[in-house]
């Protein structure tokens, strides 16, 4: 089949790239979106994949998985994955996660350092780039995120100032909410891929696991509304995702949100069970959306104390060495 269409393809270390209608040659590759927390990692990838693979929250810390979201463009495939934000850990879970980051930055081909606008570069920032600096092979794309916030003197500072932080291949400002320059963005990565064939089907935006999916919906729908040391206590397990059976339009999931202290429970499930009640809601009309079809949410609250700290209780939620 290839030989028959031997013009449209050329051969890259004995692997044939197709030639796109501009005469250039499909590339495809990984790229990955590094910075602090709660710099808009997550929120810029689902903007370039066009739908939503990651959650988001105001709460910074949220991303605790190397999440996988694909962009399909008529001349490349770009494989985003947005990685937790780079911190000083305070508990395991916190180093595994920073081990996380830096065993992707050596996986990739091009790095996406995210730096928001309309906040002042700092420590974080300043330690990042210092991190960055030690990949030699791989180049840095600097961008600017969350334009919409700032005026367009902060975006002129800003990018005045992240350019100074170190050796960027390019600095470029850009708005996941508005859609501002997110072509750009797109074609600044792209251009620093390697030639070859696509990776995913075509149509395909994630290869995380559904119920992966489904558990991080359901914390994304806990996040809000609880107070601010909460988050990081938090974690989601499905246990099972099944057809009702007798009925081809409702699935049931059963789910698991473990917390570390009592007192935490009773935040989640708030008085008289509303607060419960309400992620459940919440959660549910994501999954459904996800899933395309109705869902009943069996959701309980456990407590899982200091899981964060403890090796046993990492690999039980999922987080491994």
């Amino acid at each position: 089949m290839l030989s028959e269409r031997g013009d449209e393809y050329g051969t890259i270390d004995g692997v044939t790239s197709p030639q796109t209608s501009t005469g250039t040659r499909f590339r495809s590759g990984f790229a990955c979106f590094i910075g602090r927390p709660n710099v808009g990692k997550s929120t810029l990838m689902n903007a370039l994949v066009g739908t939503k693979v990651a959650i988001t929250s105001s709460k910074p810390q949220t991303t605790r998985r190397a999440i996988r979201g694909i962009v399909h463009r008529p001349d490349a495939q770009l494989v985003i994955v947005d990685t937790p934000g780079l911190h000083k850990p305070r508990t395991l879970l916190g180093e595994r996660l920073d081990s996380l980051v830096r065993s992707t930055l050596t996986e990739v081909d091009v790095i996406g350092f995210c730096v928001p606008a309309n906040e002042p570069v700092g420590p974080g920032d300043r330690f990042i780039a210092a991190e960055l600096a030690q990949v030699k092979k791989t180049p840095v794309v600097a961008i600017v995120t969350k334009t919409d916030l700032a005026d367009r003197q902060q975006v002129a500072e800003q990018l005045l100032k992240v350019s100074r932080l170190g050796e960027w291949a390019d600095v470029v400002p850009c708005s996941a909410e508005s859609g501002y320059q997110l072509d750009v963005v797109s074609d600044l990565l792209v251009a620093r891929l390697p030639e070859g064939m696509p990776l995913y089907p075509e149509g395909e935006l994630t290869d995380e696991p559904e119920q992966i999916l489904v558990a991080e919906l359901i914390r994304e729908a806990a996040l809000e509304g609880v107070r601010e040391e909460l988050p990081h206590s938090i974690a989601v397990v499905v246990e099972e995702i099944k057809p009702r059976e007798g009925r081809d339009d409702l699935i049931d999931v059963y789910a698991w949100l473990f917390v570390e202290r009592p007192s935490q429970k009773g935040i989640v499930i708030g008085p008289k069970g509303a607060r419960l009640k309400d992620v459940g809601t919440r959660a549910r009309k994501q999954i459904e959306a996800l899933l395309g079809t109705k869902v009943y949410l069996d959701l309980r609250i456990k407590v899982a104390k200091d899981w964060q700290r403890d090796p046993k209780q990492l690999r039980r939620l999922g987080f491994y060495d």
